[in-house]
């Protein structure tokens, strides 16, 4: 299932592709939603041009009525005027519900278009690059700037009919009617475009400072979720909540800012675009006086008195619409650089196995001292090296480094090709990584360890000796995990992880502690069904148990930024460190070895004397 929507994402690609669509050019979304703007357009013109007849046929009614009292017309002549009224409404409300409902339509399709390729865009980055966006802006991007493009984007379409169409037919009407009056009284609407646009910059700077506060905000309610229990544990509750209420607190005064202006400036606008009725309220009666430019009746003088008020309320939406087409931008700006879309083939492909060849490897963060250099050594299919050292002596970091978040010096070829400049679908098709924390979804243990793969999901918890305890689980392998694991004990959550690793095997695998929350026993068991199910793979095992290093092709010791290779006997008589290391852990395990057979002995000794005992009182 999840190979055939795989194709089906690929195949809507190669469309998109061909039709010359542009993630990153807002002008593309229109065109790939020109059927539903067709609708629009049509509805939205039946809908404007409809529009007309409402003052045309209040002006006739008026007239009409004048005439009843003047002994002129008859009850039937307003009659039909009034039928002819209600149809005329029934048509216009009927082209705005069509209007409507597929302008929300294009917004729809456009926004899950949006979060589609920012979602492959942002599931493409490396981890580094994450981290520097923040969690709280990822989200606020994702969702709320997405959300506010669209938006813009709904409310400009509607605008070009409900406004654009509307106010060149009104306009077309009061210049028919009298073209000086006309110009006199639209000398003012244009007043409030240019005020709206003057607004321009203050509300673009005030949204897009309530956007960077609701990312600090996510952000901070991530953190308070994420590590209430840390906070509850250590008697910090209070102080964060205060500062969360700071948070808080900035996050409204922005809000605040950001919307004041929205809501203050529209009946600002239409006072300012109504200013026009008092020139046609001493031209209009000058006319129907017969003393002005034209000859009018009192119909003459309503229809045109309410096309002009039709006509400044269209108006003032205008100004309206310039506001949010700013607020849109502000938007858009923020996540244009996400807007690109991924290339269909940006998939793991699996490679075959190969040579791993690393070179005079180091590393250190960006503006940092390095963590370890100088790190050659070679391996192939089927070698199990393990990686240990002193504290803090960066092995995680240089399983980290395979991953090519973050630039190394020296060369890391596999199959003689470096891995830096591969491309990503090669890239992550040659590494498999198992982090230190296990990361698991919220999700059965199945899916956890396939993830939509057809495959038998025992073969993998029987490696990692977790096929008993998921089996006695309350769905068994259909369990929900909750989210991060929560439901399962450390290392339950770790054999988990290590079942997904080996189900979607790659050819060099590199395992950061996968063995550090089991007990010996399990270790030794995990440790040679991971030999076997690996055999065609080069794995890394990164550790500071060393009990199983003696069975590892090769082993690599990292002390004081510098790297030593060779096999466990060599490092065990060149470093000392290593050495009083593992003698210690072997001496410990010898313990407690020696302990717990003392400890069975002296259970079987005590049930041989109960045995015996009783036997007394039976034979007393």
């Amino acid at each position: 299932m999840m190979q055939m929507s795989r194709m089906d994402s690929n195949e809507k690609m190669r469309q998109k592709n061909s039709s010359g669509f542009r993630a990153d050019h807002i002008l593309s979304y229109f065109k790939l939603e020109w059927a539903a703007l067709a609708t629009v357009t049509v509805s939205g013109l039946i809908y404007n041009l409809g529009l007309l007849a409402g003052p045309w046929f209040e002006g006739k009614m008026t007239g009409c009525l004048v005439d009843i009292l003047g002994k002129k017309a008859v009850f039937n002549d307003m009659l039909i005027l009034v039928l002819g009224y209600v149809i005329a409404i029934a048509v216009v409300q009927v082209s705005r519900y069509i209007k409507r409902f597929y302008v929300r339509r294009f917004a729809n399709n456009v926004n899950r278009r949006m979060k589609g390729i920012l979602y492959e865009n942002l599931v493409h980055k490396s981890r580094a690059e994450l981290e520097e966006e923040g969690a709280g802006n990822v989200m606020t991007k994702a969702i709320l700037d997405v959300d506010d493009c669209a938006e813009g984007m709904r409310k400009f379409t509607t605008e070009i009919f409900d406004t654009g169409v509307a106010m060149a037919a009104y306009a077309g009407m009061l210049l028919y009617y009298d073209w000086r009056l006309a110009i006199l009284s639209m000398l003012f609407p244009p007043v409030s475009y240019v005020l709206a646009e003057k607004m321009k910059t203050i509300v673009q700077r005030t949204g897009a400072a309530y956007k960077q506060q609701s990312g600090i905000l996510s952000a901070a309610t991530l953190d308070r979720a994420s590590n209430a229990i840390t906070y509850r544990v250590y008697g910090r509750e209070q102080e964060r909540k205060e500062a969360y209420e700071k948070n808080l607190s900035d996050y409204e005064k922005s809000a605040v800012k950001a919307n004041i202006w929205s809501a203050a400036l529209p009946p600002l606008y239409q006072v300012i675009s109504m200013g026009g009725v008092l020139f046609i309220l001493y031209f209009g009666s000058r006319n129907v006086l017969g003393l002005g430019w034209k000859m009018w009746n009192v119909a003459t003088f309503t229809t045109f008195l309410a096309c002009f008020s039709k006509l400044a309320v269209k108006s003032s939406h205008a100004a309206k619409l310039f506001n949010a087409v700013h607020k849109a931008q502000v938007s858009w700006k923020r996540i244009k650089p996400l807007m690109k879309e991924v290339d269909s083939d940006d998939e793991s492909h699996v490679q075959k196995a190969e040579n791993l060849e690393v070179s005079n490897l180091s590393f250190s963060y960006p503006g940092g001292e390095k963590i370890y250099e100088n790190l050659s050594f070679t391996a192939e299919p089927g070698q199990i090296i393990g990686v240990t050292g002193t504290v803090a002596c960066g092995k995680s970091t240089l399983g980290k480094t395979f991953l090519c978040e973050y630039p190394y010096e020296g060369s890391i070829k596999f199959g003689g090709k470096e891995l830096r400049d591969m491309e990503n679908a090669v890239q992550t098709g040659v590494i498999g990584y198992l982090g230190h924390d296990p990361e698991l979804f919220d999700d059965s243990i199945k899916n956890n360890v396939l993830f939509g793969d057809e495959a038998d999901v025992d073969t993998y918890l029987k490696a990692v000796c977790f096929d008993e305890e998921a089996e006695s689980m309350e769905e068994g392998v259909d369990t929900i995990v909750g989210n991060s694991g929560v439901r399962l004990s450390g290392g339950q959550a770790q054999r988990l992880a290590l079942a997904r690793t080996l189900c979607h095997k790659k050819p060099v695998l590199i395992l950061d502690d996968p063995f550090s929350a089991l007990d010996r026993k399990t270790e030794e068991q995990v440790f040679q069904n991971l030999k076997a199910l690996a055999k065609d793979s080069i794995v890394l095992i990164l550790s500071h148990r060393l009990y199983l290093f003696p069975e590892m092709n090769q082993v690599i010791w990292m002390e004081d930024g510098k790297a030593a290779v060779g096999t466990h006997e060599s490092i065990k008589k060149a470093y000392p460190e290593y050495a009083k290391l593992y003698e210690v852990q072997a001496n410990a395990e010898a313990s407690a070895r020696v302990n717990a057979e003392a400890g069975e002995q002296t259970n079987t000794e005590a049930g041989t004397e109960v045995e015996h005992g009783e036997g007394g009182k039976a034979d007393a």
